[in-house]
C-alpha cells in the first residue's frame, strides 16, 4: 500500500507499526498501533481482521518480515511501502511523544560492536588477554540471541538517556 492511499483513507484498515516502543514513541503515523515485531504472532486478537491491515515499520524491511509471519493468520495484509521515512518525506505529520533517540536494539549493536573493536585494539597493542573481552561479547550476544535475554539491553534501558 502506497502512501498515498493511506492518506486518503478511503477504505477501512488499521495500520499496525511493528518497531520496538521506543521507535514508535520516537514518531509514527498518526492513529497507529503500536505491536512490536517479537510481538505481532501472539497478538493477533489485537488486530482488526475485518479491515485492511497495513504493517509499518521504519523503511518497510521489518514490516516485510513481520507479514510473512501473519500471512496465515490474517487475510487482509499489506504493507506500507517506505514506512514511516516514505510519510515524512511527503511531509505528513507524525506522532512524537519522545524526544528521537536510538532504539536499544542499535545501541546494543553499537556498544557490542565497540568492545569488540576496543579489545582487538588493545590485544594486539597491549596484550592478548584482552582477547577475553571479545570472547565475553561474544558469549553475550551468543546468551542473547538464545534466551531472549539480554543484558546489555537491559543495563543500557536504565540509562539515563533511555528515560522518558
Amino acid at each position: 500500500m502506497t502512501v498515498e492511499e493511506v492518506q486518503r483513507r478511503d477504505r477501512r484498515f488499521q495500520l499496525v507499526d511493528v518497531r520496538s516502543p521506543s521507535e514508535f514513541a520516537a514518531g509514527h503515523i498518526p492513529g497507529t498501533m503500536n505491536v512490536p515485531m517479537e510481538q505481532v504472532q501472539t497478538r493477533v486478537a489485537d488486530l482488526d481482521l475485518t479491515s485492511q491491515v497495513v504493517l509499518v515499520c521504519k523503511s518497510g524491511t521489518r514490516a516485510n518480515i513481520a507479514r510473512g509471519l501473519l500471512a496465515s493468520k490474517v487475510p487482509n495484509l499489506s504493507v506500507l511501502e517506505g514506512g514511516t521515512d516514505a510519510w515524512a518525506k511527503e511531509g505528513l505529520p507524525l506522532v512524537q511523544s519522545q524526544k528521537t533517540r536510538w532504539s536499544l536494539e542499535r545501541q546494543v549493536r553499537l556498544g557490542a560492536g565497540v568492545l569488540i573493536l576496543a579489545s582487538l585494539g588493545l590485544a594486539f597493542g597491549v596484550n592478548l588477554a584482552w582477547l577475553g573481552l571479545t570472547a565475553f561479547v561474544g558469549v553475550g550476544l551468543t546468551f542473547a540471541g538464545a534466551t531472549d535475554i539480554c543484558l546489555m539491553g537491559i543495563g543500557l534501558a536504565r540509562m539515563p538517556w533511555n528515560k522518558s
